[in-house]
């Protein structure tokens, strides 16, 4: 099973976000709902979050403080930003330091994500799909 969590204010990111999710069939879900939290072993969690005054919102660094590490295999980061990747070596530390085993490979795009982005961002996540 495969799951999409993010924490996006302008947009962009929650845009990535909504694509990975479109690509696996499943919800993508902002990390300050309810429904957010992680109960069962997840096979990939895509994680998304961008950088905000040189660090993450809290809610996101609130979120990967409480997830339990034994229900995540792997974890696929993924940001966008006008002009930092800062924020996915942060996700990925804090994620290894859960325990979680994190993917080298990642998604990232500066900005406001284009088609092309977007059609990336499903390409990376078809990658890790198990449907």
């Amino acid at each position: 099973m495969e799951v999409v969590r993010y924490y996006s204010r302008g947009g962009s990111t929650k845009l990535i976000a909504e694509a990975i999710a479109e690509e696996l069939k499943v919800k993508a879900i902002s990390v300050d709902q309810s429904d957010a939290q992680l109960t069962e072993e997840v096979d990939v969690l895509f994680l998304g979050g961008a950088l905000y005054a040189y660090g993450l919102d809290k809610h996101l660094k609130k979120y990967i403080s409480t997830l339990n590490g034994r229900l995540v295999k792997k974890a696929v980061v993924f940001s966008t930003s006008w002009f930092s990747k800062h924020a996915l070596t942060i996700m990925k530390n804090m994620l290894k330091e859960k325990g979680i085993d994190v993917s080298e490979e990642y998604i990232y795009h500066k900005g406001k994500p284009s088609v092309e982005a977007l059609n990336l961002a499903k390409e990376v996540a078809k990658k890790y799909a198990n449907n």
